[in-house]
C-alpha cells in the first residue's frame, strides 16, 4: 500500500534536512528519500571533513558535522528516512495528489512533493587522463574523508574551485609537500581564499601549478605522480603519493527532468514567495532551483526551506490563516520541539 503523506522531500542534504525542521515547526510530518545509502548529500558523500565558515554562529564547522548538528536538531519531529532508493515515477492523480514510486518499490500517495536534490544525481567529475583508471579508488582520490591520513605525504590537488581552495588552505601545514594544479590562471573560488593561496605559495609553503593534465606516472605499477602540460605545451613531471580531484560535479537531473517543470540549465525555476515550481505543489529548495539573483549557498537552501515550508502550509489548507510564531515565545512551538517547562 502507498504511503499516505502530506510531505515527501527529496534529497537529505544540509536543504532537505533544515526542510524537516521547518515543516515540523507548523506541525507537518515528512518524509524523505535519497539516493545515497546515508544522510548528509553532498557533505557526507564528497567532503565531510570540508570546513564550512559561512554558517550563522559558526565560525567554523566541518561538513559532517553540520549534517550532525541538523540530524539532532530535527529529532523532536521524527521524519521517516528511505536511503539507497530514487525516485522513478511522479504522477498527478485526479485528486491533485501525487503518487510517487521508488526504485526499491517504495510507493506515496503525498500532497506535496519538496525537491531538495543538490545537483540531482551527482558525480565528482573524473580524471580522464591515460593511466588515471589503474589508481582510481587507490592513489586518485574525489573526497578526504579522514585528513589525519595525509600527514607526511606528498599530495596534488587538482582544481580551481572553492574545494580545492579550501582543502589546500587546511592542508597545507599537515602534508609533507603540497602542489595545486589548475589548468587556467583564472580562478573559480572566492577571491579571499585566492589571496591566502597566492600569499603561501609566495612564502613556499605550498607550490601552485597552471596546466593540463596529460598522463599518469608510474613506475612497475606504482602511481608516482603526474605529467601536466604547461600553456606553451612543455611537459613537467609532478611527483606525489597521492592525487585529490575536484573538478566539481556532474549534475544528472534523472526523471525530474520528466516531470513537466520549468528547467533552465539542469535547474528547476521557481519563485521567491514560497519557491514553488510551476507545478502547483511542487517546490524546489537548495542548489537544485534558481531564480533572479540565486547563489548556490547553503545559508540560501535555509532560507528557501523556511519559506517553502509556509508554502506548502498554505498549499494543504489555503483557508487557514497562517500567523508567523517564534520558537524562543511560542508554547505551540516549544511543544512541537519537546521542551519542557521550566519548574516554578
Amino acid at each position: 500500500m502507498p504511503i499516505n503523506t502530506d510531505v515527501v522531500i527529496i534529497g537529505a542534504g544540509p536543504a532537505g534536512l533544515f526542510q524537516v525542521f521547518e515543516l515540523g515547526l507548523l506541525d507537518i510530518h515528512a518524509h524523505v528519500v535519497d539516493a545515497l545509502p546515508h544522510i548528509g548529500g553532498q557533505c557526507s558523500e564528497l567532503y565531510p571533513e570540508k570546513p564550512i565558515y559561512d554558517i550563522p554562529a559558526f565560525p567554523v564547522i566541518g561538513a559532517q558535522e553540520l549534517v550532525d548538528q541538523l540530524m539532532q536538531q530535527i529529532r523532536p519531529f521524527d521524519p521517516t528516512f528511505h536511503l539507497a532508493q530514487t525516485i522513478t515515477e511522479l504522477r498527478r492523480g485526479d485528486d491533485g495528489r501525487f503518487a510517487l514510486s521508488t526504485s526499491t518499490g517504495t510507493q506515496f500517495d503525498t500532497a506535496t512533493v519538496i525537491i531538495a536534490a543538490g545537483l540531482g544525481a551527482f558525480q565528482p567529475r573524473k580524471l580522464r587522463a591515460p593511466g588515471a583508471t589503474d589508481f582510481d579508488g587507490g592513489n586518485i582520490h574525489y573526497r578526504i574523508t579522514d585528513a589525519g591520513q595525509l600527514a607526511g605525504k606528498d599530495i596534488i590537488i587538482l582544481g580551481g574551485g572553492d574545494s580545492a581552495l579550501d582543502w589546500t588552505l587546511e592542508l597545507h601545514d599537515k602534508v609533507s609537500k603540497l602542489t595545486l594544479i589548475h589548468r587556467r590562471v583564472e580562478y573559480r573560488g572566492q577571491p579571499a581564499s585566492v589571496n591566502k593561496m597566492k600569499t603561501l605559495v609566495a612564502n613556499g609553503a605550498l607550490k601552485e601549478f597552471h596546466g593540463m593534465v596529460r598522463e599518469v606516472l608510474s613506475d612497475n605499477g606504482k602511481f608516482r605522480g603526474l605529467r601536466v602540460a604547461d600553456a606553451e605545451g612543455n611537459t613537467h613531471d609532478i611527483e606525489a603519493d597521492d592525487v585529490y580531484v575536484f573538478w566539481g560535479l556532474s549534475p544528472n537531473l534523472g526523471p525530474v527532468a520528466e516531470w513537466g517543470l520549468d528547467i533552465e540549465k539542469r535547474q528547476i525555476r521557481v519563485d521567491t514567495e514560497q519557491f514553488q515550481t510551476n507545478e502547483p505543489g511542487i517546490f524546489a529548495v537548495g542548489d537544485i532551483n534558481t531564480y533572479p539573483g540565486k547563489k548556490k549557498l547553503i545559508l540560501s537552501g535555509f532560507h528557501e526551506g523556511a519559506l517553502a515550508a509556509f508554502g506548502v502550509q498554505k498549499y494543504l489548507d489555503p483557508e487557514k490563516r497562517v500567523f508567523l510564531q517564534y520558537t524562543t515565545t511560542s508554547p505551540i512551538m516549544h511543544q512541537r520541539l519537546g521542551l519542557k517547562k521550566k519548574s516554578q
